[in-house]
């Protein structure tokens, strides 16, 4: 299926310019323009086959470029899914400015968590939405009741601790790959305390083996670096109850903090803080790319012949997964 993006901007309320803005690139399937004059300026229809589409807003890590996951999106596009890919530049903490996936601190800390969504940009993002469901080249094409939250490492956090339909009520299911719901010593949690998740939607977790970042950060969180899988698990054993079997966790084997991105950027991010993957960064990627595409064929699309593929996937013997658990 063909894949193409436009690019769009949204404002954030009660932000001050000029952080206030963030860029867009929307990523969907598209059809070959019918005419000449369509192609030559560029325009090219979405793909009505699998229409409407649900959408996948993926929250990227802190100074990640949302180009860095193109990868992921253009994979998830291609099985008929619409994926919005975001920059945004702001100071989510005082004197420091970032590529951030948004993330409202003070809504973080312990008397407040759970009472409000922490999603700063995500207002802003379903409005976008909703815009374009109304003009333009996804007019009526889009599902707006069957939102995905996906993210990375802190932008992982966002989309699982913001997939509460309280707030959202558009949100279907959350995926997320290097992250955990470790309560920060800064905002005023006890050592070692897992934050609780909304545990009402179906719920991806992937974490690697070789998260360098998981054992770098355990200071943050007033524990000692053991296994760079224990964040992890321990968000999955200790911030859900699950009960519904759609509830997964899954550990590849070998996978760093940066395998789910194309190439992380050594002037941004510091890579010595990260373990050096130990399996091919492609295949993982590959994999990572699969496992996500059938949980959201799965439980959001409710496909049975996904549902069939993601368990024979995950319970065949596969060197890159090292463990696999449902609840």
């Amino acid at each position: 299926m063909t894949v193409r993006a436009f690019f769009e901007a949204a404002k954030v309320e009660g932000v001050q310019p000029p952080y206030d803005t963030i860029h867009l690139k929307i990523l969907y399937p598209a059809q070959i323009p019918e005419s000449q004059l369509e192609e030559s300026m560029g325009i090219e229809p979405a793909n009505p086959e699998k229409a409407p589409f649900p959408v996948v807003i993926f929250f990227n890590g802190y100074n990640c470029d949302a180009q860095q996951y193109q990868w992921l999106a253009v994979k998830l596009a291609e099985r008929g899914l619409v994926v919005v890919l975001f920059n945004w530049i702001a100071e989510n903490l005082s004197g420091v400015i970032s590529l951030t996936p948004g993330v409202d601190f003070e809504k973080m800390k312990p008397t407040i968590y759970r009472t409000a969504p922490t999603a700063s940009a995500l207002p802003a993002l379903l409005a976008k939405l909703q815009q374009l469901q109304n003009q333009g080249v996804l007019a009526g094409m889009l599902d707006l009741q069957r939102i995905v939250l996906g993210g990375h490492s802190a932008g992982g956090l966002v989309s699982i601790a913001n997939a509460d339909p309280r707030f959202f009520p558009g949100i279907a299911a959350s995926f997320a790959y290097g992250a955990s719901s470790r309560g920060l010593l800064f905002l005023g949690y006890e050592p070692e305390t897992i934050l609780s998740l909304p545990d009402s939607l179906p719920l991806l977790l992937m974490g690697g083996t070789r998260d360098g970042f998981m054992l770098h950060s355990s200071e943050l969180y007033g524990v000692n670096p053991e296994d760079a899988t224990i964040p992890v698990t321990r968000t999955f054993q200790e911030a859900i109850a699950g009960g519904r079997n759609d509830s997964y966790l899954v550990i590849l084997e070998g996978a760093n903090h940066f395998s789910i991105v194309d190439e992380p950027d050594s002037t941004t991010v510091r890579p010595s803080l990260d373990l050096k993957a130990t399996q091919s960064q492609e295949n993982l990627r590959l994999l990572m790319s699969e496992i996500i595409g059938l949980f959201i064929d799965t439980y959001v699309r409710h496909q049975p012949e996904a549902s069939q593929s993601l368990e024979q996937l995950l319970n065949t013997t596969n060197p890159l997964i090292k463990s696999f658990e449902r609840k």
